[in-house]
């Protein structure tokens, strides 16, 4: 069953720190958020190898929007 790691806040992208096929580890950071001047890390919460990336650099994401996916 796929992990989904969704949006807690409404942020930029700052910068995407994995890509798909990439293998991560429980707490690794894998996106850097931007809001309100301040930077903010997104971590994986469980393992796994990421399947699906759903934002680029530069995006707006809103609260509760999917970042990316794994398996």
């Amino acid at each position: 069953m796929a992990e989904q790691i969704r949006a807690e806040l409404v942020a930029n992208v700052l910068s995407l720190l994995v890509s798909v096929g990439d293998v991560v580890d429980a707490g690794q950071p894998v996106v850097i958020m931007e809001s309100m001047k301040m930077e903010i890390p997104v971590l994986a919460e469980h393992g796994g190898t990421v399947t699906t990336v759903s934002v680029t650099e530069g995006d707006v994401v809103q609260e509760g929007d999917v970042i990316l996916e794994l398996s």
